[in-house]
């Protein structure tokens, strides 16, 4: 299923957030921000702590960007609670203070498109929503491969870019790098210059 160009799916659920339970956690109060939504299959498990960490060791970066992070599983919000409140070194997630939702009825990943319902779980999906609540970017993995934290803020700074400029984000991108005016003499220069 693709999202980019579409309204990002709306969802009401129960979350954690810095150790508490949030009954009424909704995507459309962050209009305005920038979203980075993701999908993980299970708590207690191997590669999704490293990746919630790693999210959790830039947040000041993507704070820094307008961008909220929000993890979400299938996991129930008690879940959630004990896996914060276990130590890191024990394999738990302690000091995560961005949202965690709880897609307890598997509605989120199914709508999202990343629910695998034979095991029913959600695979590694990623969702660059804009300050509108407009999916600007996907990417799904699947359950033994991790992401790259350093590309999505790659990304967020490509589409914050485009926005502010007008000009295009060429291969392997990065922020201070050449853009392109998005046209057949903008790629003519890009070449020539490059």
């Amino acid at each position: 299923m693709v999202l980019v160009t579409k309204p990002a799916p709306d969802f009401c659920a129960k979350a954690v957030i810095d150790q508490k339970i949030v009954d009424d956690f909704k995507l459309s109060k962050f209009r305005g921000k920038y979203v980075v939504l993701f999908f993980y299959p299970l708590d207690f498990t191997f590669v999704c702590p490293t990746e919630i960490h790693a999210f959790q060791d830039k947040l000041s970066e993507f704070e820094k960007r307008n961008v909220q992070v929000i993890g979400v599983s299938t996991d129930s919000w008690f879940s959630h609670l004990a896996w914060l409140k276990t130590p890191k070194n024990v394999g738990g997630i302690q000091g995560v203070t961005y949202p965690l939702v709880s897609d307890f009825n598997k509605s989120i990943s199914s709508q999202y498109g990343v629910l695998l319902e034979n095991l029913g779980v959600a695979l590694r999906g990623l969702f660059l929503i804009d300050k509108d609540g407009i999916v600007q970017h996907q990417v799904v993995n699947n359950l033994p491969l991790g992401r790259s934290v350093d590309e999505v803020l790659r990304v967020v700074d490509a589409l914050q870019f485009t926005e502010k400029y007008g000009e295009v984000c060429p291969a392997n991108w990065k922020n201070g790098a050449k853009s392109m005016k998005p046209s057949e003499n903008g790629l003519k220069e890009y070449f020539t210059t490059a």
